[in-house]
């Protein structure tokens, strides 16, 4: 079992404790359950969906990386396959504050590297705030997402976002989640640079047109890609960073310890990814950025 787990296994129910043993105790549990593990789960501890989210709430949210709030927020997204997926808040020493990502964000871009279609409902142990709420909006679930919430009754984003604006007030038909395919292509040899390709080729960015998708390898030598996912009112977007940092996080791995990374973009876009990457990945001790134009 991955050391962050330790503590927060230690104070679930007896049956779940049981139930989550053999699956936590591999060293490379990725953060999610598929719909068939959450079937087992729920079988031997007589939970439904909902109970079992709350209940894996302190494992998400042992995930998070505080060291500037040392405020810990874990969501737990439940996708229409029947998979959960974890989520927690990051921030990042020496970066500026807007490069964190809040555990909405991460569950529902953990759900969505994974190739989630379409979320049902999410999970959280705070309220979130309105940040996350205009983020989630751009979702292709739409104002009907269900929020779940400790000692509050179930409500939908719509009753928690009033009077929203999105990207269908914009008549934009692709939404975040939806499949897609851009169809970029480069002349490179580089594996890195070209799981990076892949990942730009997913973003969603229908309001700037500036695809954008990284891949990032650790020390391990594993391989994290991001997608570059933009939001109707610009300021909640989340880079690709931070997509690739979200789930390598989310896999145990360490973000201090990134060995090398592949950013590509369209040349000369309306938004450029380039800089904060590069000072992010600066403060995170990574110096090799390779930046590849489109």
């Amino acid at each position: 079992m991955h050391t962050r787990f330790i503590d927060a296994f230690a104070g679930l129910p007896a049956s779940l404790q049981s139930a989550l043993e053999p699956i936590l105790s591999h060293d490379d549990f990725p953060a999610m359950f598929t719909a068939e593990q959450v079937g087992q789960l729920k079988s031997k501890t007589s939970m439904d969906d909902a109970a079992l989210a709350f209940a894996l709430l302190p494992l998400a949210a042992a995930c998070s990386l505080t060291p500037i709030s040392h405020f810990h927020v874990g969501a737990v997204a439940r996708g229409v396959s029947g998979n959960l997926y974890f989520g927690a808040n990051m921030e990042f020493s020496g970066a500026s504050m807007q490069q964190t990502v809040h555990a909405e964000q991460s569950a529902v871009t953990h759900a969505w590297m994974r190739g989630e279609p379409r979320l049902a409902s999410i999970t959280v142990n705070y309220t979130p705030c309105g940040h996350c709420r205009q983020f989630m909006n751009e979702l292709n679930s739409g104002t009907e997402l269900a929020i779940h919430l400790p000692e509050r009754a179930v409500a939908s984003l719509g009753e928690y976002l009033p009077y929203s604006f999105g990207p269908r007030d914009l008549e934009i038909e692709t939404l975040l989640m939806d499949k897609v395919d851009h169809g970029y292509r480069i002349e490179s040899q580089d594996a890195l640079a070209l799981q990076a390709l892949d990942a730009c080729n997913q973003s969603h960015a229908p309001y700037s047109q500036s695809h954008s998708g990284i891949a990032l390898e650790s020390a391990s030598g594993k391989v994290f890609t991001g997608r570059y996912a933009e939001n109707a009112a610009f300021n909640p977007s989340l880079p690709p960073l931070q997509a690739a940092l979200v789930v390598l996080n989310l896999a145990g791995e360490d973000c201090l310890k990134i060995r090398r990374a592949v950013l590509i973009e369209r040349t000369d876009p309306l938004v450029s990814q380039f800089d904060a990457t590069r000072a992010t990945l600066a403060a995170l001790g990574c110096h090799s950025l390779a930046h590849t134009p489109l």
